[in-house]
């Protein structure tokens, strides 16, 4: 590990970002991530993919976890809104003189703002939109509204407007600062605009090939139910298993499903899937229904209901 970083410490960056702290000694970087609980060939495929260039092999990018890379890209984005986009303004605000030409200081820090709160809406939406939906598909819930192709349509190079923060100083930067300090700034801006540059290519070229292939595979397994029951001529045991029975007397009393599948202990999906049975089986489809048929089955007493369902 101590090898790849000495020959690129760009790799610092993606320390960071997979939560892997320094001090490793001699180890390897398969050592190095399973003593610090990182899925190892998730960092590889990245650490590669930054310093080729080059997209992994299909059987790399099939081995590449999901939730690891959502981690790493989460950690970046904190990084860039907490850390160095903050750390650049300051610099800013030390290096510019506003005795004089304040037009133009000021404009150069409003400049600046405004593109921080871009990049925030957009590392936001990310965290907010495009995350959540993965999740939901690990748990194998396909969306009928969205898809990894929307995001990848939209995605926007958010380096753009600091290559023009970076032109505007050079050109226009006023007289009578700190010029060395302005110098560290603008240096610090370069990387910044490259750092960006790499971050949007791990997504556009890392993150959705790898969903778009979980989408196929999650449609795959749905079709395939389908075609499992169609086989079997539309026909099924309309007999409640025991957990569905359970399933039903959580639903009465008022939980949600992830407060389901934490009390027995089994994934938001499988709940999900239950209720879907619960509700072919009995042909009842409102929370009110499976209440009348929870009490007149004897399921729940009548003092367990949660009565603003």
């Amino acid at each position: 590990m101590s090898d790849l970083i000495c020959e690129n410490y760009n790799m610092l960056q993606v320390l960071t970002r997979f939560g892997l702290s320094l001090g490793f000694g001699d180890r390897t970087i398969e050592e190095v991530c399973r003593e610090q609980q990182v899925d190892c060939p998730t960092f590889l495929v990245v650490v590669n993919f930054l310093t080729v260039g080059e997209c992994p092999l299909p059987d790399r990018m099939k081995a590449l976890s999901v939730p690891a890379l959502m981690d790493y890209l989460k950690r970046a984005h904190s990084y860039y809104l907490d850390f160095e986009l903050p750390t650049i303004r300051r610099k800013l605000i030390e290096a510019i003189d506003f005795t004089h030409q304040e037009e133009v200081s000021y404009l150069i820090i409003q400049f600046f703002d405004a593109y921080v709160a871009e990049v925030r809406k957009h590392m936001e939406y990310e965290n907010d939109k495009v995350f959540t939906y993965v999740q939901a598909l690990l748990e194998g819930v396909l969306s009928t509204e969205y898809n990894i192709d929307m995001f990848a349509r939209h995605h926007e190079q958010i380096n753009l407007k600091l290559t023009e923060l970076k032109n505007i100083i050079i050109k226009y930067y006023p007289s009578g600062g700190d010029s060395q300090l302005v110098n560290a700034t603008l240096f610090d801006i370069f990387s910044c605009e490259a750092d960006l540059m790499s971050h949007t290519r791990v997504e556009d070229r890392l993150l959705v090939p790898v969903i778009q292939q979980l989408e196929m595979a999650v449609k795959t397994r749905q079709a395939g139910a389908v075609e499992a029951d169609a086989s079997a001529g539309g026909k099924t045991d309309d007999t409640l298993s025991q957990r569905e029975k359970e399933i039903i007397g959580c639903v009465v009393r008022g939980l949600t499903n992830k407060e389901i599948a934490d009390k027995l202990f089994i994934s938001i999906h499988t709940v999900i899937t239950h209720r879907r049975n619960i509700s072919r089986k009995l042909q009842i489809h409102s929370v009110a229904g499976l209440t009348i048929y929870a009490i007149v089955n004897k399921l729940v007493e009548l003092n367990e209901i949660n009565t603003n369902i």
